[in-house]
């Protein structure tokens, strides 16, 4: 049996690595595989469409995913992993590398790969930081998603909810009801 893999780490996640085209690419190569697909961030470890797969998988299966770091972001977690496979008879084919083998050279190539893919990693994280503590110097920065409505428009809003209901004031201004709701109870609150 043929196991495809697909794991993106945001919904709206691009960069050739979408759940289309990764599938796309898979069946390229493979006609007869059963595909699975998972949103996880790959800092998680514990993934749940994954970890069935892996349960399912048994000797002469081959387990495929486009890139390496699909699989695991970590060289300790992607060796242990994939050992794991091999342990099984379970062939490892990552289609950007090429069918990964329990051999010593197999080996080396798998924890060369992995730990350019932990690199990456590393590397994207100190970005992110290094640009946020730049960011945390301007004086106006905020912490989190920008508000959508100013404190004007939910009052406006709020004020509207005393001859109508949420759902039409959510639609006379566009705020949902989730968030006038919160509004709400944070006033009477206050």
């Amino acid at each position: 049996m043929i196991y495809g893999y697909a794991r993106v780490s945001s919904k709206g996640q691009q960069d050739n690595n979408s759940f289309e085209q990764q599938e796309q690419e898979i069946s390229s190569r493979y006609d007869n595989v059963k595909m699975s697909h998972e949103q996880f961030t790959g800092t998680t470890t514990d993934r749940p469409v994954l970890n069935n797969i892996l349960s399912q998988l048994k000797e002469n299966d081959i387990l495929v995913v486009t890139k390496l770091d699909r699989l695991a972001r970590t060289t300790t977690e992607g060796i242990d992993l994939i050992q794991g496979l091999f342990h099984k008879g379970v062939a490892v084919h990552v289609l950007n590398v090429g069918l990964l083998e329990n051999t010593s050279m197999g080996k080396f190539f798998i924890t060369t790969l992995l730990a350019v893919a932990e690199l990456e990693r590393n590397q994207i994280v100190e970005r992110t930081q290094a640009g946020k503590a730049i960011a945390k110097q301007d004086p106006n920065f905020k912490e989190g998603r920008p508000k959508t409505y100013s404190k004007k428009q939910i009052a406006h809003a709020l004020d509207l909810l005393s001859g109508k209901t949420y759902r039409q004031v959510e639609e006379l201004t566009g705020i949902s009801k989730s968030t006038l709701i919160r509004a709400k109870r944070k006033q009477a609150s206050e």
